[in-house]
C-alpha cells in the first residue's frame, strides 16, 4: 500500500464519458478518491431509455437519445459486457427523401437511374479524395460537391443525407468536412458505405448493432461504481470552478437541484439572469476542494464552469464548439409518417436495371423485406435543410419483428431551432399521438471544428489540474464519449485495460485519440503482450475490421426472442445476460 495520499478527483457529468473515467479509475482505490457528479438523477445523459405501452406498442422501453452504432465500437460492446449487458445485431436500412426524390439502400430507385452519369462521376471522386487525402480532408463537403460540377439536387437528397444518418450531423452536414464523406465510402472499419457501388453508391445493409436498455444498463454501472468506492453524487450540479491553482487544487460551487419529473430536461441552476432560478428554492450553494476535475459536459457548459478561471487557450477553443438547439418527437402518428417518409416497398419508384446492370434481385427482396429504420426528408423549400427520424420499431431489438405500422413508434427530429424553425412540420404531428419531446444541444461538425477545436485539445488537457472529456472532444460519439473517459483516467495514472490493450484495433483507437486529444503517444502495458489471453482474438478481418468480443449478441432481436423463449420464467429482462441468455418479455402479434 502506497504511503501518498489518494488524488481527489472530481468527475463532472455522469454520461459516457463520465461513467467511463469513474469506471477505470475505480480499479486504482489505492490511487485515487473518485467523486462523480450529476445535476439530473440518472446516469447516462444524453442516453436513457423510457417506458412504453407494452400492449399497444409490442415493447415496455425505448431508448432515447442514443440508439445505436457500429461493430467498431469496441470500448462500447466491453463496457456492455463488463455490466452482463449486450447489444444486437442488425442490417440497416434507410429511406431518404419522398417521392421522385427517394432512395434507398435496400434497392434502386428512380432518383438513382435519373443521376447515373452523377453517381459515376461520385465513384470516381471518392478514389481521387482517397489518393490525394491530405489536400482534401477538410474541404467542407458543400464546397467539394462544387467542385466537381455535382448538381443540386444530387448534392443534397443523395450525398449528404449518407454524412447526416453517420453523425446525426443533420443540418450542419454541408459543413462537414470531406474526410468524413470519403472515409463513409472508402473505409473497411470505418465505411458504413464500404464499398461503394458504380451504380447506387450505396447498397449494401451495413451490419450494426442496437444498444441494450440504456437505463437498465446505466443503473447497473452507477451500482458498480458505488461498490468500487466512487461517490455518486446524483441531482447535484456544479455551477461554478471557482478556483484552479496548480499547488493547491480546485475549489468549485455545488448545489442541490430536484429534476423535473421525468428527469431528463432539466434547466440549469445556473442562469445569467438570476442565478437561483432552478435550484431547489431551500438549497445552500456548498463549497467543495478537490486535487482534479474532469469536466465530460458539453464544451460551452465547460466554458460556462470555468468562468473567470479560463485560460486564453481555453476560452479559444471551447468557444469555437459549436452546438445546435433540436427537438426530438415521440410519437406513433402513423399519418405524419406516410405523408412525408416511403414506409414501404414502392413499385412505382423501383427500377430493375441500372446503366444496363441487372438488379432485379435486390427488387424483389425489397418487396417482401423492406423495413426502413433511419429516415431522411430535404425539405423541399431548401433542400440542403433536413429532417430526421427513427422508425423505433423496425430498429431496436425489443420489439417483435412484426408489428402492424399502425403500432409503430417513431422519433422525428427536428433540427437546429433558431435557424430552420420556419420549415419545421412539427405542427402537423397529432398531440395525442406524442409519447413525450427532447430537447438536446448538439455538437455541429462542421469543418471548424477540426481546425479550431480537435487539433488544439492538447494544449487543454492537464493544465490548471483540468480535463475534458466527452464525444465532442473528436465526433459525435458514444464511442468516442468511451475512449474519451478512458484517456483521462489513463492521463490522471490510471492503466488502460489489459484486455482490450490485447485488441490490437480498439488499441490503435485509442492511441489515436490520446494523440491527438492529449498529444501523447500511449505505450502499452507489460501484461498485456501476454500472448492467448483476454481480448487478442477481438479483432479480426482488414485491420481488425470484424469484432469477435463480448457485448454483442449472435442473432437479431435476441432480447426480444430469448423473452418469448422465456417468457413467464424471467420476467421483463432488457438486453441483459443471465444463465439463460439474453432475455425480455414480448408481445407476439
Amino acid at each position: 500500500m502506497s504511503d501518498k495520499p489518494k488524488k481527489r478527483v472530481l468527475i463532472v457529468g455522469a454520461g459516457a464519458a463520465g461513467m467511463s473515467c469513474a469506471h477505470h479509475l475505480a480499479q486504482h482505490p489505492d490511487k485515487f478518491d473518485v467523486t462523480l457528479i450529476e445535476a439530473t438523477n440518472y446516469c447516462g445523459g444524453q442516453a436513457f431509455s423510457i417506458p412504453l405501452d407494452k400492449e399497444k406498442h409490442g415493447a415496455s422501453w425505448l431508448n432515447q437519445g442514443v440508439q445505436g452504432g457500429s461493430y467498431i465500437f469496441h470500448h462500447t460492446m466491453t463496457m456492455f459486457a463488463r455490466q452482463n449487458h449486450v447489444a444486437n445485431p442488425v442490417n440497416l436500412q434507410v429511406s431518404f427523401g419522398k417521392g421522385d426524390q427517394f432512395w434507398t439502400n435496400v434497392y434502386p430507385t428512380k432518383l438513382l437511374e435519373r443521376h447515373q452519369g452523377e453517381i459515376k462521376r461520385f465513384y470516381w471522386m471518392l478514389k481521387i479524395i482517397r489518393w490525394f487525402e491530405i489536400f482534401f480532408m477538410l474541404l467542407p463537403i458543400k464546397v467539394l460537391m462544387k467542385l466537381f460540377f455535382f448538381s443540386y439536387e444530387f448534392a443534397n437528397t443523395v450525398a449528404l443525407p449518407m454524412v447526416a444518418l453517420f453523425l446525426g450531423t443533420g443540418n450542419a452536414t454541408p459543413e462537414v468536412p470531406t474526410i468524413v464523406l470519403e472515409r463513409l465510402c472508402t473505409s473497411p472499419t470505418y465505411g458504413m458505405w464500404f464499398p461503394a457501388d458504380k451504380q447506387s453508391i450505396a447498397s449494401n445493409l451495413p451490419r450494426m448493432v442496437v444498444f441494450p436498455n440504456f437505463a437498465e444498463f446505466y443503473e447497473d454501472w452507477r451500482r458498480d461504481l458505488v461498490k468500487r468506492g466512487v461517490k455518486v453524487r446524483l441531482s447535484t450540479e456544479v455551477t461554478e470552478v471557482v478556483d484552479r491553482d496548480q499547488q493547491k487544487g480546485v475549489v468549485v460551487k455545488l448545489i442541490k437541484r430536484t429534476p423535473r419529473e421525468d428527469g431528463h430536461n432539466t434547466s440549469s441552476a445556473w442562469a445569467p439572469e438570476e442565478e437561483r432560478e432552478n435550484a431547489d428554492a431551500d438549497a445552500e450553494d456548498t463549497v467543495e476542494g478537490f486535487d482534479e476535475i474532469v469536466l465530460c459536459c458539453l464544451a460551452d457548459t465547460s466554458s460556462r464552469l470555468l468562468g473567470k478561471t479560463a485560460s486564453f487557450h481555453e476560452r479559444r477553443v471551447l468557444g469555437s464548439a459549436k452546438f445546435s438547439d433540436d427537438i426530438t418527437i415521440t410519437h406513433h402518428d402513423t399519418d405524419y409518417m406516410r405523408k412525408h417518409y416511403e414506409n414501404f416497398f414502392n413499385p412505382e419508384q423501383a427500377v430493375t436495371s441500372l446503366s444496363g446492370v441487372d438488379q432485379s434481385a435486390r427488387v424483389n427482396f425489397a418487396e417482401n423485406n423492406f423495413r426502413p429504420m433511419y429516415y431522411i426528408k430535404p425539405y423541399s423549400e431548401d433542400l440542403t435543410k433536413l429532417e430526421m427520424c427513427f422508425d423505433c420499431t423496425n430498429y431496436q431489438a425489443q420489439f417483435p419483428p412484426s408489428v402492424p405500422f399502425d403500432k409503430h413508434v417513431f422519433q422525428t427530429i427536428f433540427l437546429n431551432k433558431d435557424r430552420d424553425r420556419d420549415l419545421w412540420t412539427d405542427h402537423e404531428i397529432d398531440e395525442s399521438k406524442i409519447i413525450r419531446k427532447d430537447r438536446w444541444h448538439q455538437l455541429c461538425h462542421s469543418w471548424t471544428h477540426f481546425v479550431f477545436v480537435v487539433p488544439w485539445m492538447w494544449l487543454l488537457q492537464g493544465r490548471k489540474r483540468t480535463r475534458f472529456a466527452g464525444s465532442w472532444t473528436m465526433v459525435n460519439a458514444h464511442e468516442v464519449a468511451v475512449m474519451s473517459g478512458i484517456a483521462a483516467a489513463v492521463d490522471l495514472g490510471a492503466s488502460y485495460p489489459e484486455d482490450l490493450a490485447r485488441d490490437q484495433f480498439a488499441l490503435l483507437c485509442f492511441r489515436l485519440y490520446y494523440l491527438l486529444v492529449y498529444g501523447k503517444w500511449y505505450s502499452k502495458p507489460k501484461g498485456a503482450e501476454t500472448k492467448g489471453e483476454e481480448g487478442e482474438k477481438w479483432a479480426t478481418g482488414v485491420y481488425g475490421s470484424v469484432y469477435n468480443g463480448p457485448g454483442v449478441a449472435k442473432e437479431e432481436r435476441q432480447m426480444w426472442r430469448m423473452g418469448e423463449r422465456d417468457k413467464g420464467q424471467n420476467g421483463n429482462a432488457n438486453g441483459k445476460v443471465n444463465g439463460n441468455g439474453v432475455v425480455h418479455g414480448g408481445v407476439s402479434w
